[in-house]
């Protein structure tokens, strides 16, 4: 794969039935939120952006090394039904990841 075709993040959407006002609810209130996003995998307890009704964004943290930082954000509207469309976009940090095998060494083969 080329440079130009790769991508650091990943764009989910989900239509739910729920009212917007309720996803919001779920996705920024902590003690909802600690259900399904605890803060043991955020780097920050807190939000790092809000737009209320609208968008919240939340930094998470591996648990495990090389303890990668990832960015989320939540964004939330109104659909025709009455429901929501929710578009998780769950964006990487750092881009230029070593592979997991690559201790750093360069070998030299006799041909």
């Amino acid at each position: 794969m080329s440079e130009a075709g790769k991508s650091n993040q990943l764009v989910q959407e989900y239509q739910l039935d729920a009212p917007p006002e309720k996803v919001w609810r779920a996705i920024s209130i902590a003690e909802y939120r600690q259900a399904w996003l605890p803060n043991g995998v955020l780097a920050v307890a807190e939000p790092v952006a809000s737009d209320p009704g609208k968008s919240i964004h939340y930094r998470l943290r591996d648990d495990a090394p090389p303890y990668l930082e990832s960015d989320v954000t939540f964004l939330i509207a109104p659909d025709d039904a009455g429901g929501t469309l929710l578009t998780i976009v769950h964006r990487l940090n750092e881009q230029h990841l070593p592979a997991a095998n690559d201790d750093g060494i360069t070998l030299m083969l006799a041909a």
